[in-house]
């Protein structure tokens, strides 16, 4: 080997030995052998990038002027095809916000590879090797001429040889392994005289071995393959269930954002009439016809109803945040949500039985704990497998073959199955006692009883929870109409305590009593009844429906991804994403606010002449202090 020769051989080792400079940013390489890692080296923040960030308007607070902010309508099928467009990571609701679920759309794809993983196994395996070799011994001997010495010689002939061994083996699904391999050794031999002087020799083997108990069968040697397909299933099936409640917390957001809207609603009028009773009471004081302590009774009221308008108003803007939260939208946009669709007025009856049953065959989590069980006795059934011993039959048949120059430079070879082999034979190996198979026989076989046990506790659980949601749909309702009629008896009494403390009849009390049972009653009746509604889509959540109740569908994202063959074949299509498709169309809707469902009429019994008309803003009104539309008037001096 020349000098030139040695000099890159030691190059290209070295760039073996160093590797690149960066092979990651967390891991430099500078060295051949890395030394002991003492000290904790935490890289600057800076080092990790920068994600592009979208720019945001600043979020609203209780102080900003609702009524310069432009509307949007949106219905309730428009929130689930928003939510469900923007489901790459799928949000749940937690309280007043919403948070991710730990479930993407590339889940089941990811779990769907195990698939091919798990048929890899019987994938035809191609192997060739190739070596070159040359070998040239020395030996020492004697010297003839001088016994006393000795010399270095050459052992024998210097041999050049070349060896390739190709094999192609096939796994079948009963164990079985079936080989067929070829070896061929070309040689040359550089001194002495031999037979043949080139010569090669070549062999053909075919051989298969089949496991008889341990390693045989269809059922264990397909086990794998079942396993992959049903860990598939139960990765969709928790990905749907991540969905549905995607699409339950939807709901439940859009109508806390409906009892929100009515709420801030019913907190103005509260805060008008107050102002109102507050005017009179201090044009009365002026007039010498009450005390001071009225008009400080009447202040107080005033400046409670309005802290609860700014409550109120606190509430609907978390509110919309969590509805834009979990919609996947910024939390602040150019326009102001407004929903347009009623809430169900109607009392709707439900057959438990039938109920029940669809929820054991359509809930995601029940349809899991089932493939659990699925999984189970698979692993039951491998367990057992490797319980066995272990039996081969093995099978094997050569056809060997020589050929090579002969001294006068003629060939010579070996004619077409004339030397051949063949071997046949049963291999037995057992551990005495199979202590750890059958250790882990046990162990599955209590997997199994547990995960059946489980799967009952969660048929119990699926029933206690429907239960709870039929009682608090009959909760929910029978409320409803009751604060309805709180309502009108709170209106009917705003009314007689208005006209009687005009007359003189009643003390102020009664006025302010009255003001806020009539606010508080159509909070409540409009909670209620998002309340109820709520809980409609909870139940169909928890049977397991809701999101064939909505015409939600699930397809494939697919793309090209590079084969085993490699870039020069065009890559095949492999599912990507498993991402949701937009909703069917099921709620009516209208063009209205949807808080306009409660007949939204201010209460207008004041003196002054003034129409009784509708509520048509569908945006809160406030002033810039978020705290009504009058200012707080001082109190008034005592009366001398």
């Amino acid at each position: 080997m020349g000098k030139h020769s040695v000099l890159l051989a030691v190059t290209v080792l070295f760039w073996i030995c160093q590797g690149p400079a960066n092979i990651a940013h967390a891991q430099r390489v500078s060295r051949v052998i890395f030394p002991e890692q003492r000290d904790i080296v935490v890289r600057p923040t800076n080092a990790f990038g920068v994600r592009r960030l979208p720019e945001l308007p600043t979020p609203p607070t209780v102080q900003r002027n609702f009524n310069k902010i432009p509307i949007r309508r949106l219905t309730l099928d428009d929130a689930l095809r928003i939510g469900l467009e923007n489901s790459e990571v799928v949000r749940v609701l937690a309280g007043v916000t919403a948070v991710s679920s730990g479930r993407t759309i590339y889940d089941p794809a990811i779990a769907n590879a195990g698939i091919d993983e798990a048929n890899a196994r019987f994938d035809p395996t191609f192997s060739a090797r190739n070596t070159w070799n040359r070998t040239d011994t020395p030996v020492a001997v004697f010297d003839p001429a001088n016994p006393n010495r000795a010399l270095i010689v050459p052992s024998g002939a210097d041999t050049e040889t070349y060896n390739l061994n190709a094999n192609l083996s096939k796994t079948n699904t009963a164990g079985g392994v079936l080989n067929f391999g070829v070896n061929t050794t070309p040689t040359r031999f550089q001194r002495g005289v031999f037979p043949l002087n080139r010569q090669t020799r070549s062999a053909a083997t075919l051989s298969y071995t089949q496991p008889l108990l341990q390693g045989g069968g269809w059922a264990a040697n397909l086990a794998p393959v079942v396993l992959a397909r049903i860990q598939t299933e139960r990765s969709f099936f928790q990905f749907k269930d991540s969905i549905q409640e995607l699409a339950r917390g939807i709901v439940e957001a859009y109508w806390a954002v409906v009892f929100a809207r009515t709420d801030v609603w019913a907190r103005e009028q509260q805060v008008e009439q107050g102002q109102e009773a507050y005017n009179q009471i201090y044009a009365a004081f002026r007039a010498g016809r009450v005390s001071a302590a009225d008009v400080a009774q009447s202040r107080l009221a005033l400046a409670n109803f309005r802290a609860t308008l700014i409550t109120s108003r606190a509430n609907l803007l978390q509110r919309e945040a969590a509805l834009r939260n979990i919609l996947g939208l910024p939390p602040y946009g150019p326009e102001w949500l407004v929903p347009i669709t009623p809430p169900t007025t109607r009392r709707i009856t439900f057959d438990w039985n039938g109920l029940y049953r669809l929820a054991e065959q359509q809930r995601p989590d029940i349809v899991e704990l089932k493939l659990i069980l699925e999984a189970d006795e698979q692993q039951i059934t491998q367990a057992r497998n490797q319980a066995l011993p272990r039996v081969d039959a093995v099978m094997l048949y050569r056809w060997n073959g020589l050929e090579g120059e002969m001294p006068d430079s003629s060939a010579i070879s070996t004619r077409g199955g004339q030397f051949t082999d063949w071997s046949f034979g049963v291999n037995f190996s057992v551990p005495l006692g199979l202590r750890q198979s059958r250790a882990t026989l046990r162990r599955r076989s209590l997997v199994l009883a547990r995960d059946r046990a489980n799967l009952d506790q969660g048929l119990h659980n699926a029933s206690h929870i429907i239960a709870l949601n039929l009682r608090n749909l009959d909760q929910f309702y029978s409320q409803y109409e009751a604060f309805r009629e709180v309502r009108e008896a709170a209106l009917e009494n705003l009314k007689v305590q208005i006209a009687r403390n005009v007359a003189g009849q009643t003390i102020f009390l009664n006025v302010l009593e009255a003001i806020t049972s009539w606010g508080n009653a159509v909070s409540s009746e409009a909670q209620s009844l998002a309340q109820y509604n709520t809980q409609l889509a909870s139940l169909e959540r928890q049977t397991g429906v809701i999101l064939e109740t909505h015409g939600v569908r699930f397809y494939e994202e697919r793309y090209g991804a590079i084969g085993p063959m490699g870039r020069l074949f065009r890559p095949r299509i492999y599912p990507r994403g498993m991402r949701p498709g937009a909703n069917t169309p099921q709620y009516q809707n209208s063009d209205q606010p949807a808080e306009e469902a409660f007949d939204l009429t201010p209460p207008d019994f004041r003196r002054r002449s003034s129409s009784r008309k509708k509520r048509n803003t569908p945006t809160p009104s406030g002033n810039q202090n978020g705290a009504g539309s009058l200012e707080l008037l001082p109190q008034p001096p005592a009366r001398p």
